[in-house]
């Protein structure tokens, strides 16, 4: 019996160090679509060994920011290697919301161009060596969540895609018919950005394109409900909300462990 605790002694001594040196790694990574340099963040928890799901993460339209890391690193908090896209090109990171916007438009205006840099983002995931072949997601926030419903527009073959707070109008709706992944939609039910008639025309989009659908609303949310740098004033029609930020970050990791054939994870947001 003594030798049974003595070698248990020794074994978790043996493992301490390496608990000690654990920790969420993140790291700029340049890639490219097409001419253009792209420079995005992968994150992963080095403790994890081997593979696991990956996660791809849209930026919304602020670009790669402080923000998208701390997703990044929850991510991956969470058990999953992440990447963080770069959907504006490397240096392109508005300084202003007037020029997130005119940034912005740029790709809401070119849809085939906004598919291409999501691509290339999902390329860069599935080649990484610690994501699990057949096991992808991708989220995305306000304009990310726009790209991450237009990725799944074009046929990509992804577990499914995550939409917060993200604009739901699509030029061409018949693309709804090439929806491979399963989607997960996270709204505010007072977001005056999203128009009525845009929500009827997405969900009829995904009813006739025979997706595998879900969409969540959060009472006296309205846009950029996660952001804690959007403030707390609804009235500016952007605005920070604690409950819904919790509750949809639940629902992301329930739908996560159902499309990857998990628990769910824990850990908050």
């Amino acid at each position: 019996m003594r030798t049974k605790t003595l070698l248990a002694t020794v074994s978790a001594l043996v493992w301490l160090p390496q608990l000690a040196f654990a920790e969420i790694r993140t790291e700029v990574i340049e890639y490219r679509e097409g001419d253009t340099v792209l420079q995005g963040l992968q994150s992963y928890d080095d403790a994890v060994q081997g593979k696991r799901p990956g996660v791809l993460i849209v930026h919304d339209w602020m670009g790669v920011t402080d923000h998208t890391k701390g997703v990044a690193e929850e991510i991956a908090r969470l058990g999953y290697v992440a990447f963080a896209a770069d959907i504006y090109g490397k240096g392109v990171r508005p300084a202003d919301m007037q020029a997130a916007a005119a940034e912005a438009g740029k790709f809401k205006a070119d849809r085939p161009l906004l598919r291409k840099r999501a691509t290339a983002g999902l390329a860069e995931l599935q080649k990484n060596p610690l994501a699990e072949n057949g096991k992808i997601a991708a989220i995305g926030f306000c304009f990310g969540g726009t790209t991450v419903l237009e990725l799944a527009r074009s046929g990509a073959a992804i577990e499914g895609v995550v939409s917060f707070h993200g604009g739901l109008d699509s030029p061409t709706p018949a693309d709804g018919k090439n929806i491979k992944a399963k989607v997960l939609v996270l709204h505010g039910a007072d977001d005056p950005f999203v128009k009525a008639e845009d929500i009827t025309a997405f969900q009829s989009e995904l009813r006739q394109g025979g997706a595998d659908w879900q969409m969540f609303y959060y009472g006296d949310a309205v846009h950029s409900f996660t952001q804690k740098q959007s403030g707390t004033d609804k009235s500016k029609g952007a605005a920070y909300n604690e409950p819904a930020a919790r509750r949809s970050w639940q629902a992301m990791k329930g739908f996560f462990a159902e499309i990857f054939g998990q628990k769910p994870a824990s850990g908050a947001f």
